[in-house]
């Protein structure tokens, strides 16, 4: 059995994605909120991507901004890729943990506040 573990574990190590990618987590915007940016940059290159969250009046796209640099600098340092050549192949934001809050009401009840958080991932690859 022990074998078999590390065939498996050699088969996905060998097929690991090996694209620069960068991740946020705990980011205090809901995720819904995130994906409306993320949809806009899906596809673009990096340069393009840059500018129009620059120009985007939300408030996710200063934290979209931050982790899509963050995937250049990756590319770029770890593997050796120019940031020119990049283009946005997969974006996506995953629910995180929730914070639970109560807001007072009348006469003695309380009302749940759900504060959601957010994972942004990024995923870059080389124009071919």
């Amino acid at each position: 059995m022990a074998k078999n573990m590390r065939e498996k574990t050699a088969r996905i190590a060998e097929n690991k994605d090996r694209r620069p990618r960068a991740i946020a987590k705990h980011v205090r915007i809901s995720p819904y909120k995130v994906r409306a940016v993320l949809d806009i940059i899906r596809g673009k290159s990096y340069v393009q991507a840059v500018a129009i969250l620059e120009n985007t009046p939300k408030s996710s796209s200063e934290p979209i901004k931050k982790v899509l640099m963050s995937a250049a600098a990756n590319a770029e340092n770890n593997l050796g890729m120019n940031k020119d050549n990049l283009f946005v192949a997969a974006c996506y934001a995953d629910q995180g943990p929730t914070l639970k809050r109560v807001m007072p009401r009348a006469q003695g009840r309380a009302f749940r506040i759900l504060k959601r958080t957010s994972h942004i991932t990024i995923v870059l690859d080389a124009k071919a």
